[in-house]
């Protein structure tokens, strides 16, 4: 950090990041010299084949260019690894070695070309060790500069021409916001093709475009105003790890709630996992097939494989909705219903169109609508969508607005369920039933807003959104739907803690992690990866704060010719994490009440162990700093929680026959 500034332009990879290719290129090179040199010392003087003089010339010219190319990397090694992130200053010849580095590559393109060229004419009669070894420094060579190559593309910056030698704070305010505009154009511009470079196998419709330019605004401008390489953004993460899993064996236990805002009795915490458990399945279900198969590894295939084979078209006319089949086989599979329970399926998808069930649940006198969360490239378009999007809904007062793409997918489904009659449908086979709409993931998310949407029509409705993404509803619409939503979160879970501002909150306390280390990068990452595999205690990373005035570590971390960013609140004050930070992004909430389950004993346990939970109301307040943790990705997924809630109730794993239920013991 900042990015290395070599051949007229910056790239994604900063000056201490050559350590580790480096180290790895110069192992392959002793060897390869080490290999070299006993070939030549063993056969020195008996090179008397077709071309043995060639062969003795090739192989000194070899171990001599090899020796130049083992000091270079020594000492790109060595120098890489001096300083700290910020501090550059004992790396700055840096570039005059990739420089050197990178005139070594012709000598060695040429050798490689004059070793293949002596195999294929002069290599008859000659010894086959002899034959293999050049055989081998060629195909090293061409792998290693294919590697080369490679490399470059990957960290190549499509941003990072050179601007003139001032920065940003140097010129006039006319100039530096006209300069500024233009870089973020040019960014929206090369993140809106990675895009559609990315996916080209969908349809270009203007759903699809304006979804593309929509993202790449707001993956461009979240990034604009940093000099962030990815090795940063992990040193970072490393630290911050570290940093709250320390705060965290030093906090006391926190007071929890026993009970939901709207009931004083406990009762309610133990009828509403109940609950949450029964409908958790329906949501996992709504996945069709390919959680089925992942949860059922071992049975899945088979138990699927006779139904979607077969013709069931008796059965299907009972069910409205298109592509069924496997789907339709897991859902029954999962849900234990029969085949007259369903009012309609739909597995059409399409950005902001996501696919959803409808069924009557006999167990709970419920008119359930299930709503599947993110399973393809489609919908995580819809997700990405994260603009907000005004949500007018009767009754509630105060500002109502929502993420746009997810808003989409709620009133996509709202028109079928009210103006194709599904709803009315239903009602008329069990009109006593009440309404219930669940989702997991994508799938809560636009849950909750359909059961905002549909809470006038029907007022006993109730919503069970398991994961829900953090930014999803204005605060005035949060607050209305605490009266009919519980959203259910696992653990560490990162998608109710995903929104702008959560993530330009991640952003500045990374730019504090960095900025404040004074261990070089290569020993942080040494260290995250140990901590994250084998555990033991959070490391105490020493700091520059003594030995840095205060006003430097308050300027924006950019490099001095880095003119495509600009001053943002991110970097107010890194220093302190108390310092303010104004958010140019509309705060969004999580929705309805909040029932948490996390694990209760350490975060780290033998393999096989037994899993103890326990569940409390918290509050959306809990949720707007992002856990660093190998578990917030685990603890998202549908199955784990389908797990963790039905351990809670004892009842058994049904998406998953083999888990044993007795393995986790109830704790509330």
């Amino acid at each position: 950090m900042p990015g290395l500034l070599v051949f007229g332009r910056r790239w994604r990879i900063a000056s201490d990041d050559l350590v580790f290719p480096g180290a790895f290129e110069l192992f392959i090179r002793a060897v390869w010299w080490i290999v070299t040199l006993v070939v030549y010392t063993n056969h020195k003087g008996s090179f008397d084949c077709k071309g043995g003089a060639y062969l003795q010339y090739y192989l000194l010219v070899l171990l001599f260019l090899l020796a130049v190319i083992i000091l270079t990397l020594c000492a790109i090694v060595y120098v890489s690894a001096q300083g700290t992130i910020m501090n550059q200053g004992p790396r700055r010849s840096m570039p005059l070695l990739v420089y050197l580095r990178a005139v070594l590559y012709f000598p060695e393109f040429v050798w490689a070309c004059l070793g293949a060229v002596w195999v294929s004419d002069n290599s008859s009669g000659c010894q086959p060790e002899e034959v293999g070894a050049v055989i081998g420094a060629v195909v090293s060579s061409w792998v290693i500069l294919l590697a080369m190559a490679v490399g470059v593309l990957v960290v190549f910056d499509p941003l990072g021409s050179p601007g003139p030698s001032r920065g940003l704070r140097d010129l006039q305010s006319s100039e530096s916001s006209q300069l500024f505009s233009s870089a973020q154009s040019v960014a929206s511009r090369v993140w809106e093709n990675r895009l559609r470079l990315l996916c080209c196998c969908l349809p270009q419709d203007d759903n699809h475009r304006a979804a593309f330019s929509s993202i790449a605004q707001l993956v461009s401008g979240f990034f604009m105003d940093t000099d962030l390489v990815p090795s940063d953004i992990a040193a970072g993460l490393a630290l911050l790890h570290q940093e709250q899993d320390k705060m965290e064996q030093c906090r006391d236990p926190d007071e929890v709630l026993t009970h939901s805002p709207s009931s004083p009795i406990r009762e309610d915490l133990e009828q509403e996992l109940e609950k949450s458990a029964h409908y958790m399945q329906f949501a996992a279900a709504a996945y069709g097939w390919p959680l089925y198969v992942y949860s059922n590894p071992l049975t899945g295939v088979c138990k699927l494989s006779g139904d979607c084979c077969g013709s069931r078209h008796a059965e299907y006319d009972l069910v409205g909705g298109d592509a069924l089949g496997c789907h339709f086989t897991s859902i029954l599979q999962s849900t234990g219903l029969q085949y007259r329970d369903f009012i309609h399926i739909s597995f059409h998808n399409q950005i902001y169109e996501v696919p959803f069930f409808v069924a009557l649940d006999h167990k709970r006198e419920a008119v359930l609508v299930a709503v599947r969360g993110t399973l393809s490239l489609k919908d995580v378009l819809t997700d990405l969508s994260a603009e907000c999007e005004n949500l007018s809904v009767e009754g509630v007062s105060g500002s109502c607005y929502a993420h746009k793409g997810i808003s989409q997918a709620a009133h996509f489904i709202y028109k079928r369920l009210v103006h194709d009659g599904i709803l009315s449908q239903a009602f008329s086979i069990a009109p006593e039933y009440k309404l219930v709409v669940t989702g997991h993931s994508l799938g809560a998310g636009t849950a909750s807003l359909l059961a905002v949407l549909l809470h006038s029509s029907q007022p006993t409705l109730e919503c069970y959104a398991f994961s829900p993404p953090g930014g999803l509803m204005s605060k005035a619409l949060a607050d209305f739907s605490k009266q009919f939503v519980v959203s259910v979160i696992l653990g560490k879970d990162l998608v109710p803690r995903l929104s702008i501002p959560n993530m330009e909150d991640l952003k500045r306390r990374l730019l504090k992690m960095v900025s404040n280390c004074s261990k070089p990068k290569y020993q942080i990452l040494l260290q995250g990866c140990w901590y994250e595999v084998f555990g033991g205690s959070p490391d105490d990373s020493p700091t520059e704060l003594e030995s840095r005035r205060e006003e430097e570590l308050s300027r924006p971390l950019l490099g001095a010719e880095c003119v495509s960013a600009a001053p943002s609140s991110s970097y107010q004050s890194l220093s302190s994490d108390d310092s303010p930070v104004q958010n140019t992004h509309l705060p969004l909430y999580l929705p309805g009440r909040v029932l948490y389950v996390t694990e209760d004993g350490p975060s780290r346990r033998p393999c096989f162990s037994q899993v103890r939970y326990r569940a409390e109301w918290s509050s959306e307040a809990s949720f707007r700093n992002v856990m660093i943790s190998p578990k917030m990705i685990k603890d998202h997924m549908p199955d784990v929680v389908l797990r963790a809630l039905q351990s809670l109730t004892q009842q058994p794993f049904t998406l998953c026959p083999s888990s044993s239920s007795n393995s986790h013991l109830n704790v509330i």
